[in-house]
């Protein structure tokens, strides 16, 4: 029996589409598992950066996070903890007079401090006068007004008529001094968490 070339090419073709053919059935599932862990990925990562921001959305992202687990402030047999973020700090979702904020803890800085943004947002009387306030910062002297927070509530503490500074060189930044943590009954680190007992644990839920 004799092939002519039509013959011969189809053969080959048929030998090279079989091989190729066996080989994706065999990836095809390996590739389906890959772009299905990358999806997960995906997605998880979004959730996590969503639920890192979630001072800035409603009181209902952060019921999800506590049903996920990922919550990094919780309170605990009358006590606050707070987790370290990855940039090494320890920031608390709070309420300045009700309007919801994250907050940067800092021993170092003597005195509340908030942005104008977040003054304004909670209505504050900010109290000009004719020598205003001088702080000295890491980045030198800077002017500052005064102002008192009605109430301040952090997981189980309520801190009333919290004196604070107010400046447009904060940016963005609200931080919580010492002014603030003198106010509870002890603060202290262990390992990665911030624990904060206040004298009287409050029940906000």
């Amino acid at each position: 029996m004799t092939f002519d070339m039509g013959s011969h090419t189809l053969i080959y073709l048929l030998l090279l589409i079989l091989p190729i053919s066996a080989l994706i059935a065999r990836r095809v599932p390996l590739v389906r598992i890959l772009l299905s862990l990358a999806s997960w990925i995906v997605i998880i990562g979004v959730v996590t950066v969503v639920i890192g921001q979630r001072e800035q959305f409603d009181p209902y992202l952060q019921r999800v996070a506590r049903m996920l687990k990922l919550d990094d402030q919780n309170v605990t047999g009358g006590e606050t903890r707070i987790r370290m973020s990855a940039d090494g700090h320890f920031w608390a979702r709070v309420t300045v007079d009700g309007v919801p904020r994250r907050m940067l803890v800092d021993s170092g800085a003597t005195v509340t401090a908030l942005s104008v943004a977040t003054a304004q947002a909670a209505s504050l009387d900010v109290r000009k006068s004719m020598f205003p306030m001088i702080l000295n910062t890491a980045n030198g002297q800077i002017n500052a007004q005064t102002a008192s927070v009605r109430e301040l509530r952090l997981g189980d503490i309520a801190a009333r008529d919290l004196a604070v500074v107010v400046s447009p060189a904060f940016g963005d930044t609200d931080v919580l001094g010492m002014n603030f943590l003198s106010k509870l009954k002890s603060w202290r680190v262990e390992g990665n968490t911030l624990i904060l007992t206040p004298h009287h644990p409050q029940d906000f839920t």
